[in-house]
C-alpha cells in the first residue's frame, strides 16, 4: 500500500495537467477491470460488470492537485506565475518546486527580509510578490528552459515517519485514488456494477466530476477525499475539524452538498458492525466532488468518507496509515454489504 502512495504522491497533476497520474493509475487497475477509458475531460473510467442487477455505484476521488502555472518571464529570467487551486500564501516562501514537464529544479522567492521596508515586514507575503527562480540570468536563457502555460509542482518527497504518519504532498487527494485502486484489485465482484472513477480539475471547480455525474449516472456515488485535519496546537478542541489516528471521516454536510443521510447510515452501521473506528467530520466548509455528482440528472444519491489529512495543499502534508487503510477497510466492507 505504502509504495502505491509514495509513487502517486510523486508524480506531478496540477489542475488541467493529470496525464502522468492517469497513466499511473490506469496501469495499476487495467489488469483488475473490464473497461478502462478516458473520457472528453479527461477524467479516467473503470468498470467492473457486476452479477447481473444493472445498478451502478460510483467510487470518486480526484486525480488533480493544487500548484501553480507559469504565466510570464521577467528580463531577469525570474518566472512569473498564478496559483491553482487554494493555497495559503504563507506556506509558499523558499519552498522548491518543480517546472515545465521536464521539471526544472527551482525556488519560490521573495525581496529578501534585509531589503524589506518595515511596513511589508508586518504583513502576510502576496503572490504577486513572489517570484520562481530556475537559476537562469536572462529572459532568453529561461525561455530555453520554460514558456508561460507550463506547470510547476512541489518538489517534495513522500517519507514515513513518527508513529505509522507519512508526510507528502498532494495526498489531496491521492490518497483517495490509492484507496479506489486498491479496492479495484480486490477479487470481489458485487451484485451490481461498480464505476472507479478518477476526476480532473475538482481543485479549480470541480469539473471532472460534473460530467462524470452526468455521463455514468450511477444509482449511489461515494466520494473519497483528503480533508483537513486541524488537530494542531493553537486551535481550540471545538473547532477540530477531523482528529488525526481515529479513523476515516463521513462527511454530514459541507460547502457544496448535503450527504445522503440513508448512505451515511449503512456507513455508520457498516463500521460499527465490522468495528472499523470511524469518525464524523465536523466541519461544513469547503467541497468535493460529491458537491457535483449529486446534482447530476434527476439526482444522486452521494456521499464522502475521507482520510484526515494535516497541512493540506501545502507540500508537506501529513496522514496516518491507519486512518487510510481503514477507510479501504470501511468502503470494502461497504460495497459487501451494499444491497440495491
Amino acid at each position: 500500500m505504502a509504495e502505491l502512495l509514495k509513487r502517486l504522491t510523486e508524480v506531478g497533476g496540477v489542475s488541467g495537467d493529470e496525464g502522468r497520474v492517469r497513466q499511473l493509475i490506469r496501469q495499476e487497475v487495467s489488469p483488475f477491470v473490464d473497461e478502462v477509458y478516458t473520457d472528453r475531460m479527461g477524467n479516467l473510467i473503470a468498470y467492473k460488470k457486476g452479477k447481473g442487477s444493472g445498478k451502478k455505484v460510483m467510487l470518486c476521488a480526484h486525480m488533480d492537485e493544487v500548484g501553480f502555472i507559469i504565466t510570464g518571464i521577467g528580463e531577469d529570467g525570474m518566472l512569473k506565475f498564478k496559483v491553482v487551486g487554494g493555497i495559503d500564501p504563507r506556506v509558499l516562501v523558499s519552498k522548491r518546486v518543480l517546472v515545465g514537464e521536464k521539471g526544472h529544479a527551482g525556488v519560490l522567492g521573495i525581496k529578501a527580509i534585509h531589503l524589506q521596508e518595515p511596513e511589508e515586514r508586518e504583513h502576510a507575503v502576496k503572490v504577486k510578490q513572489m517570484y520562481i527562480d530556475i537559476g537562469a540570468v536572462s529572459k532568453e536563457e529561461a525561455s530555453q528552459a520554460v514558456k508561460p502555460g507550463d506547470y510547476v509542482v512541489f518538489d517534495s518527497k513522500y517519507v514515513e515517519f513518527g508513529d505509522n504518519k507519512v508526510k507528502a504532498k498532494a495526498l489531496d487527494d491521492r490518497a483517495g485514488c490509492a484507496a479506489i485502486i486498491e479496492l479495484i484489485k480486490q477479487e470481489q465482484r458485487y451484485g451490481f456494477d461498480l464505476y472507479a472513477c478518477f476526476s480532473v480539475q475538482e481543485e479549480v471547480g470541480l469539473r471532472g466530476a460534473e460530467v462524470l455525474g452526468y455521463s455514468i449516472n450511477p444509482d449511489i456515488a461515494i466520494v473519497v477525499e483528503g480533508t483537513t485535519c486541524s488537530d494542531v496546537p493553537g486551535v481550540d478542541e471545538h473547532l477540530y475539524t477531523t482528529l488525526m489516528g481515529k479513523g476515516p471521516a463521513i462527511t454530514i454536510m459541507d460547502g457544496s452538498s448535503y450527504a445522503n443521510k440513508e448512505l451515511v447510515g449503512m456507513l455508520v452501521n457498516t463500521a460499527k458492525n465490522e468495528g472499523i473506528p470511524f469518525q464524523f467530520k465536523k466541519g461544513a466548509s469547503g467541497g468535493n466532488d460529491a458537491g457535483r455528482i449529486h446534482l447530476a440528472r434527476e439526482g444522486v444519491k452521494a456521499a464522502t468518507v475521507s482520510i484526515p489529512c494535516r497541512y493540506i495543499h501545502s507540500p508537506s502534508s501529513v496522514m496516518d496509515l491507519d486512518d487510510y487503510k481503514n477507510t479501504i477497510t470501511l468502503i470494502s466492507a461497504f460495497l459487501k454489504g451494499c444491497e440495491l
